[in-house]
């Protein structure tokens, strides 16, 4: 029968004398001479090789057999991972000073996120209970479109000082002077950010999510080249993160209420409504010089009779 296990074996080297034997000498016959000669050396101390285990011999097993292999870590990978995210969230290497207002500077915007979130659920618990819980339907829907442009602005803001902390580090010549290369990042940034007031909401948060995250990528390849910090990338993660993880929140909420509530007219649509009064005004004016044309021919006609 096959057996995964090894088979149990008496070691019989470990039964032969370490002494040595003279040729012509019979195994079983006792040199003394040598054993006397063994007997006066001196012993050499080593206390470091020392242990429980060193001066005993196992019954069963081979000499000179290496220990068993140590079990393998199946956690190893996994402690590994927690012990980065724990590093990263850490910042340890990014200055107090930028830390906490870069974390200041995220808050409204996170505010603004668990704003549309609350609202839209409590437009959903009106609609599905009858009544709301703390605030009325209404106020709840005007308060969300208050909210959803304020989040929109904020946004633009944020994406155009990423752009500029660019141009500031060009100024500074860190890294050494880049030109184009790099004032093209501040540029593109705010010629991205700023027209996304004209979109609808949606449209505007996810355009905004997709630019945050190229900028990080472009950070990321721009502290890789030394044009700006070391800790710059840990910091934008962040900070990426938080912005990123608002801006799928909102999307959610404003998902769960979107047959529920109006949409709020945006700017696009103020300019069409402004071009459209403007077109109705210059028609009505347009009516009335022509009735005061033809009422003029109407009295010059009957003055003529």
């Amino acid at each position: 029968m096959l057996t995964v296990h090894k088979p149990v074996t008496t070691a019989l080297q470990r039964y032969a004398s370490t002494i040595p034997v003279r040729p012509g000498t019979p195994f079983d016959k006792i040199d003394k001479k040598a054993e006397s000669e063994r007997a006066r050396e001196p012993i050499d101390p080593d206390p470091d090789a020392v242990s429980i285990d060193s001066s005993v011999r196992h019954v069963f097993g081979e000499e000179g057999v290496e220990d068993r292999e140590k079990d393998t870590d199946m956690l190893a990978g996994v402690k590994a991972d927690i012990k980065t995210i724990k590093d990263t969230f850490a910042l340890k290497d990014v200055p107090r000073e930028a830390l906490y207002i870069g974390m200041a500077g995220v808050l409204p915007y996170l505010a603004t996120s668990l704003s549309t979130v609350y609202l839209a659920w409590d437009i959903n618990h009106a609609a599905a209970n009858g009544s709301h819980f703390l605030i009325p339907p209404k106020t709840a829907e005007l308060l969300l479109h208050i909210v959803e442009p304020i989040q929109i602005g904020y946004g633009a803001v944020i994406l155009s000082f990423l752009g500029a902390i660019h141009w500031g580090m060009e100024w500074a010549k860190f890294g050494g002077r880049q030109g184009y290369r790099r004032y093209a990042i501040g540029v593109v940034a705010p010629a991205v950010a700023w027209p996304t007031m004209l979109l609808p909401v949606e449209y505007a948060l996810i355009t905004q999510f997709l630019t945050f995250n190229f900028l990080y990528y472009l950070d990321a390849r721009a502290t890789v080249r030394g044009w700006v910090p070391q800790w710059y990338t840990t910091y934008r993660f962040v900070l990426t993160f938080v912005v990123g993880a608002s801006i799928v929140v909102s999307l959610i909420g404003r998902g769960q209420i979107a047959d529920k509530v109006g949409r709020m007219p945006g700017p696009a649509d103020r300019l069409k409504a402004l071009r459209d009064s403007q077109m109705e005004s210059l028609e009505r004016e347009e009516r009335e010089r022509r009735a005061r044309i033809v009422a003029k021919d109407e009295e010059d006609e009957e003055d003529d009779e």
